[in-house]
């Protein structure tokens, strides 16, 4: 059995850091992350299709930009506990 190479008065290089840390270790199998292929899509093919609603069209440009900035800095409501996230479907 040979000396580790710090006992030896070497420097201890990152090659005989890994060395020792696979020897300790052993080899192991890597393992599976995100199932396999044959899964992919299940929740979303077994749900029902739903058809899309027809929606009122935005208004774009400069009408846009109004609504948009009344929502954010005009019709502000300032309550109790945290600010409110624009996506927040709460009332």
């Amino acid at each position: 059995r040979t000396l580790p190479a710090r006992a030896r008065g070497l420097p201890l290089s990152l090659s005989a850091v890994t060395y020792r840390a696979t020897k300790a270790v052993g080899h192991r199998k890597m393992g599976k992350v995100h199932g396999s292929l044959a899964r992919a899509g299940k929740v979303r093919g077994q749900c029902p299709k739903v058809a899309k609603q027809d929606k009122k069209k935005k208004p774009k440009g400069r009408a846009g930009k109004r609504i948009t900035y009344n929502r954010r800095f005009v019709n502000v409501v300032v309550g109790l506990g945290k600010k409110r996230s624009p996506n927040s479907n709460a009332t």
